[in-house]
């Protein structure tokens, strides 16, 4: 009866985890699809951004700015996005590995590297090892969104024109779908325009002149591939969990059905012996 009072418990435990898995499945399904609106929304601008850099470039040399100065590499800047919460498989994980094996690849060492955190997982992973953090932001569970970003640019920017570092790249995973999520690193500082289309550079009146304009340009279009990335960032977050917590409650189903199983035997072992105790002691008062 022991046995059977354990099995009757370890069922109970594991219905009340996939309650609980099948309430998180459920809160981050809702959150995904909102995250993925806008990342789909803000597509599109983050696009129309790059065509008009493009365009710029193909005016030719580009007016001197602090945010395109490029320098020999000393020091380098990251911005690593993960989560603040964890139960999302191994979305965290692998945007840390992303991380470890680009300072890997640069061969940089520890005093070499600057890093800035949005989510508390990739802070702390970090801090413990003793990376240099100039800015920590968490990652909001609705989302990151305009402030966060405004941080992160504002941190990178002064971080890069105060020639703290030499290069500033974006740690994040991009949203491809719910079940996929693709670590990316993206280096955004010192600018560097897309190439544009062949056919040579073209002839430009620039109103407000060229130097005006990359002044309003450059940080808007650091700004909005900072933003972009943490959109992604986001969505993926939101896919990760709700695919860990489908793959748990999955999980949870099974162990009940094969619990159930064992204990409906147990169930049946102690009827029969029970049966044969007292068909035993029948047969005992007969003889």
């Amino acid at each position: 009866m022991r046995t059977l009072r354990a099995m009757r418990s370890r069922i109970r435990a594991a219905k009340n985890i996939q309650q609980i898995t099948r309430a998180m499945k459920l809160v981050s399904a809702a959150r995904l699809r909102r995250a993925q609106d806008r990342v789909l929304a803000a597509r599109p601008y983050a696009q129309r951004m790059d065509e008009i850099m493009r365009e710029l470039a193909r005016a030719g040399d580009l007016p001197e700015h602090p945010l395109l100065v490029r320098r020999a590499v000393q020091h380098v800047g990251f911005v690593l996005m993960t989560s603040d919460r964890g139960l999302c498989g191994a979305y965290n994980m692998n945007l840390i590995r992303a991380l470890q094996t680009a300072l890997r690849e640069q061969n940089l060492a520890l005093e070499q590297v600057r890093l800035v955190c949005v989510g508390r997982r990739g802070y702390q992973f970090f801090a413990r090892r003793g990376y240099p953090i100039a800015l920590y932001r968490s990652m909001p569970t609705g989302g990151a969104g305009l402030e966060e970003a405004r941080a992160v640019t504002s941190a990178i920017s002064e971080l890069f024109q105060t020639e703290q570092v030499d290069q500033v790249y974006l740690v994040y995973a991009h949203f491809v779908n719910p079940v996929t999520q693709r670590p990316v690193v993206q280096r955004v500082l010192p600018i560097e325009p897309p190439v544009g289309d062949e056919g040579g550079t073209r002839e430009f009146i620039f109103e407000p002149p060229a130097e005006e304009l990359l002044e309003r340009l450059l940080p808007r279009y650091l700004l909005t591939q900072v933003l972009q990335a943490l959109l992604e960032a986001s969505a993926s977050e939101h896919g990760a969990r709700m695919t860990a917590m489908s793959m748990a409650s999955d999980n949870a189903g099974k162990m009940i059905q094969e619990l159930t199983l064992v204990m409906n035997r147990l169930r049946q072992a102690a009827i029969t012996k029970e049966i044969a105790e007292v068909v035993g002691g029948a047969e005992a008062l007969k003889g």
